[in-house]
């Protein structure tokens, strides 16, 4: 296991496919669409997605939190009880608008933004690990900015099983190509760069103590979506990922199976 994270590490930070054309204009209000709710097809993804929400949640107490990609802040009314909620947000046209914004302590364009002296009892996500170009960097940050008894929570698609992919061609890439004429995979390709298999292999070589859960079913290729929870990270290992991204030349992108 050991040769294959070593491996894998060698092929990041990875570069984004290029969008281009038509889908450049129409990148982010299809973002904004699917994460806004809505009516009919976005509806019901996100009472799907409501699941990984519900698994990143922590313990009925006042906690520092940091959410990772928060974008439209959509996942804000789910914590009832914060004295400190963080989020990383490059995407400023996601979240200045946003109902939630003033329940936010502050917003950072990007992890290495924040103060080192800050902590967090609970560091989350939603569907953002695998967007991540340079994610064992990410998840070594996070280990490093957890509190003694911290953990860290994320849920991200079941990429590379077969119930996901079958399942987004049917939905949103269905409903994409029936209202624009275009193929939702080039956008899946440049905004998932990263398989929930090579996810979870970073996030056990970070952290001594890993769960995985599944949705709808435990099997990978009969679920939609996994949720992660790892606490204990290894101090050492954080630093020598973050240590040795520095000067490295990007990579292209793996292939997720899609």
């Amino acid at each position: 296991m050991f040769e294959k994270v070593q491996a894998l590490l060698e092929t990041y930070p990875r570069v984004r496919p290029p969008l281009g054309g038509r889908y450049e204009e129409l990148y982010v209000g299809e973002y904004k669409r699917s994460r806004s709710g809505g009516k009919g097809l976005p509806a019901l993804v996100a009472n799907m997605e409501a699941w990984m929400h519900r698994q990143v949640l922590g313990a009925a107490r006042e906690e520092r939190i940091l959410e990772l990609g928060a974008g439209t802040l959509n996942h804000v009314p789910y914590e009832k009880r914060t004295s400190v909620y963080d989020v990383v947000e490059p995407f400023q046209q996601l979240w200045e608008n946003s109902p939630n914004r003033d329940q936010v302590t502050a917003i950072y364009k990007d992890i290495s933004d924040i103060p080192k002296d800050r902590s967090y009892d609970r560091i989350i996500s939603v569907a953002v690990l695998e967007h991540l170009t340079d994610l064992p960097s990410v998840l070594a940050q996070c280990g490093l900015m957890l509190r003694a008894d911290g953990e860290f929570k994320a849920g991200i698609p079941s990429e590379g099983g077969f119930l996901w992919s079958f399942g987004w061609r049917m939905t949103t890439g269905l409903s994409f190509r029936l209202r624009t004429g275009l193929s939702y995979e080039v956008i899946m390709r440049h905004e998932h760069v990263n398989c929930s298999d090579e996810i979870v292999a970073l996030t056990r070589y970070l952290f001594k103590n890993v769960s995985i859960r599944r949705f709808p079913l435990p099997a990978k290729n009969l679920s939609l979506y996994t949720a992660l929870g790892a606490s204990h990270p290894i101090a050492e290992r954080c630093g020598e990922v973050i240590r040795r991204r520095t000067g490295m030349t990007p990579a292209p992108s793996g292939n997720c199976n899609t």
